[in-house]
């Protein structure tokens, strides 16, 4: 087994240092602008994100999955609805000179809890998964640090009840990020 294990480990090494490819990890966090698309009146909230990431980059071209705590919700009629949801965002890269990329990727989203303004919890009145689709740009500096400016839209309805229409979660995050580890180029 450790023999196997030992191979495994080498041959990824070799195959990174001379396909030019990299593999990284790290955390990142940031603000959520978030609101949804209803069909009565909302306002924005400002919450935030947090969570891991991995990077694999094959020259200009990295795919980024990610797995993020994330604050979201809005304000219906000045009472916040505050929806915690664990997000998984897999993020297609394209590299552009000096580290700048261009993203667009989908996201998977559970939800973790639903809170009215009052704290009450009403998350049986909507659905435990979340569909979206995300768009972003972004800088992964030289020494490790990522920047992001990413549009997150819901695609799927997430109203459970069907009360008073359709309900999607729209985000606007702005994030920093920092490579833990990083093998390769």
């Amino acid at each position: 087994m450790k023999k196997t294990l030992l191979t495994l480990a080498l041959l990824v090494i070799s195959v990174m240092a001379f396909s030019q490819a990299s593999v990284g990890i790290g955390l990142k966090g940031g603000a959520n602008f978030a609101n949804a698309d209803a069909d009565f009146d909302t306002d924005g909230v400002t919450s935030y994100h947090v969570g891991a990431y991995g990077l694999i980059k094959l020259t200009n071209i990295g795919i980024q999955p990610e797995l993020l705590f994330s604050k979201q919700g809005t304000s219906v009629s000045g009472d916040d609805l505050d929806l915690s949801y664990v997000n998984i965002p897999v993020m297609v890269k394209f590299y552009l000179p000096a580290g700048l990329n261009l993203q667009a990727g989908p996201q998977f989203g559970m939800l973790t809890s639903a809170k009215d303004g009052d704290g009450d919890d009403v998350k049986e009145s909507f659905k435990n998964s979340d569909l979206s689709a995300a768009v972003g740009a972004g800088w992964d500096a030289p020494f490790g640090l990522q920047f992001t400016a990413r549009y997150v839209i819901g695609l799927s309805d997430i109203n459970d009840e069907g009360v008073g229409g359709e309900f999607k979660n729209k985000t606007f995050q702005l994030s920093i990020g920092y490579t833990l580890f990083k093998l390769g180029n």
